[in-house]
């Protein structure tokens, strides 16, 4: 019986997908059974009560997914989105390239990967151990908890399903600036967003819940006219009061008007 459990076990659950003690207990497996696939080699512990199969290493996708059950919405954006998207170059973004593409095994880290979802928390450590990774809280987009609206499957990337679209990472990148962000860094990839799509940077616009991010997407995108502006329907954009957002640093006074 305990042989047939552990086959069900490798039949079940696919190779690099983390797992808790509640899933083993869907397959029949008791928590001491458990122990004993550890104790045997089978299974690997990751922590307490999460478990991966043994002589497996942790997939990157899966792991995101994995821990989407206890932070909500989880997912890649900002600059590390933005670099896999091809808008901003690794040395300028600073981003990871941790995970699995369809060449193979990607190569390690070369700076944390940018996580977001809704609610507070910490990445565990068997995570960041293998992924190098950074987690804010962002509550940027009016949207459901346990779906961001624009996450799909990351460019040449294969199992990884929660990345932020081109359009949406650029607007977590820009919700940055001047917390995280140079301001250099965002005109960066604002200049080189010449290709999002109108109507998906619209639908985030409109339900954007910071109007600095709003202002800045659309004087970069009137700034460097890219087609997608003369798309916008600025009189339906949040676009905040009548005065211009003002903000200093030491890379000298930004003036954004408004909407």
């Amino acid at each position: 019986m305990a042989r047939d459990k552990l086959k069900r076990l490798f039949t079940a659950i696919p190779s690099g997908e983390p797992f808790s003690s509640r899933r083993l207990a869907l397959l029949g497996i008791s928590a001491d059974l458990a122990v004993s696939y550890v104790r045997n080699g089978w299974l690997l512990r990751l922590a307490r009560g999460v478990f991966c199969r043994a002589g497996d290493e942790p997939d990157l996708g899966r792991s995101i997914v994995f821990l989407r059950e206890s932070l909500a919405g989880l997912h890649v954006g900002g600059r590390t989105a933005l670099q896999w998207h091809g808008l901003l170059p690794p040395d300028a973004a600073g981003a990871g390239t941790g995970g699995t593409s369809t060449n193979g095994p990607a190569p390690p880290p070369t700076a944390p990967l940018t996580l977001y979802g809704w609610d507070d928390g910490q990445l565990p450590p068997w995570f960041t151990a293998r992924f190098p990774a950074t987690y804010r809280r962002k509550r940027l987009i009016r949207e459901e908890r346990a779906w961001p609206l624009q996450v799909g499957p990351a460019p040449g990337r294969m199992g990884l399903a929660t990345v932020s679209s081109a359009e949406r990472a650029l607007l977590e990148l820009l919700s940055e600036v001047g917390v995280s962000v140079t301001l250099a860094e965002a005109r960066r990839a604002a200049a080189l967003a010449g290709g999002l799509q109108g109507e998906a940077l619209q639908a985030l616009l409109q339900r954007c819940t910071s109007v600095k991010t709003v202002r800045l997407c659309v004087t970069a995108g009137q700034e460097f006219a890219h087609p997608w502006y003369a798309t916008l329907v600025l009189s339906s954009l949040p676009g905040g009061s009548a005065r211009p957002w003002v903000w200093r640093s030491a890379e000298g006074l930004l003036v954004l008007p408004p909407v």
